[in-house]
């Protein structure tokens, strides 16, 4: 299992400018954003065991990375 975190501009290198452009004009794109970093530091946090949780709670927080992820890939397709 890789420990590397999953940032958005890693996830979509080729959509920065759209991204930018996003979160300052559309509210509801920066709050998925913003709850996406969240997430996922705290799932980064969880699999380099800085604060460690349960095998549960790490399936749920990774489901509810990638929704989160899947809302963004859609929103940048529609800007596109």
């Amino acid at each position: 299992m890789s420990h590397t975190p999953h940032e958005l501009l890693a996830e979509f290198p080729d959509q920065l400018e759209v991204m930018q452009q996003l979160k300052a004009s559309n509210a509801h794109f920066a709050k998925l954003y913003d709850e996406y970093h969240d997430l996922n530091r705290a799932v980064h946090r969880a699999e380099t065991d800085v604060e460690p949780t349960d095998d549960l709670n790490m399936a749920q927080m990774r489901k509810q990375r990638m929704a989160l992820k899947d809302k963004i890939a859609n929103l940048l397709a529609n800007a596109a």
